[in-house]
């Protein structure tokens, strides 16, 4: 496509997006956007966050990217619209957990930018399985001039996803015993803990063949339980939330259910939202798999 020529893509809500040409300077939503974009190839121009984060850019969400390499424009109430047009973007990009709302931008500014900006957004919510994700994200990254193949990071990325998912299935098959909780630490007396069925990366997991329990009780996305109740859940592995927005599990020492917690279970680093890229997809379930494949030695009859 030429870069002066008439640009089009149909969005996750629907939309066709429309813009004079190809856009050049893009404004994204951190992690999922942002991030992903980046290893995709695409320079973006700004980024903003998520209404949960503290204290500026979370860098567990922007993978690398930090302040001083792009414009931090805000987050939740403090991102404008003003602070937005200011970066000139021709294109803002986010994304979309019920297929109709952009994630984390106050509904009057989504008005005002969507006035003024082509406006993208991909779903990343329940129901999208996380390879699909990937490739969405590889399809814009194309769009916007890249070569965006499988993941937009190249043959050895996407050989490396294959080998991870691959593994990580075998490892599921050994260890069909061992039991896989993620929770983001709420504060010294509850902790949210993830519905499967509602993240892509952890539907993944539940694909390859890991035992995911899900909690009754409401929340459509997380089950909120006392420390004491997770510990009852009894899990062997344990993915916990290291976003800004969540307790470090170095300050929950003091709490015995979470003691309980990490003194059976192995624990594994988790990004909720994760970058949909062939390498960091592939670097997630690594991980996940030697976390299963160590406890599922341990606990072998």
């Amino acid at each position: 496509m030429d870069t002066d020529s008439f640009w089009t893509f149909r969005d996750d809500r629907g939309r066709e997006v429309t813009a004079p040409r190809r856009p050049r300077r893009i404004v994204a939503y951190v992690p999922a956007a942002a991030a992903a974009l980046q290893h995709l190839g695409v320079t973006v121009a700004g980024i903003y966050g998520s209404p949960h984060d503290k204290d500026g850019l979370d860098p567990v969400k922007a993978d690398g990217l930090s302040s001083a390499d792009v414009a931090y424009l805000g987050a939740g109430t403090d991102l404008t619209a003003p602070a937005v047009l200011a970066a000139e973007p021709d294109l803002f990009v986010s994304v979309t957990y019920d297929g109709t709302r952009v994630y984390g931008v106050e509904p009057g500014v989504v008005e005002e930018l969507e006035a003024a900006v082509p406006t993208v957004a991909l779903a990343v919510g329940p129901g999208h399985r996380l390879l699909s994700v990937r490739d969405r994200f590889g399809e814009l990254a194309r769009a916007l001039g890249t070569g965006g193949g499988h993941g937009g990071t190249g043959a050895a990325d996407a050989e490396a996803e294959q080998l991870s998912a691959s593994r990580l299935r075998t490892v599921a098959r050994r260890a069909a015993h061992v039991r896989v909780l993620a929770l983001s630490p709420a504060d010294p007396e509850r902790a949210h803990v993830a519905r499967p069925g509602a993240w892509p990366d952890l539907q993944e997991l539940a694909e390859a063949g890991l035992r995911l329990p899900d909690v009754e009780g409401p929340g459509a996305n997380w089950a909120t339980l006392g420390w004491d109740e997770v510990a009852a859940l009894d899990p062997d592995v344990v993915l916990t939330d290291v976003r800004s927005n969540a307790v470090p599990v170095t300050e929950l020492e003091s709490v015995a259910g979470w003691r309980s917690v990490r003194t059976r279970a192995a624990v594994v680093p988790w990004n909720p939202e994760l970058p949909c890229t062939s390498r960091a997809i592939s670097d997630f379930l690594d991980a996940v798999a030697r976390a299963v494949e160590r406890k599922g030695r341990e606990l072998a009859p």
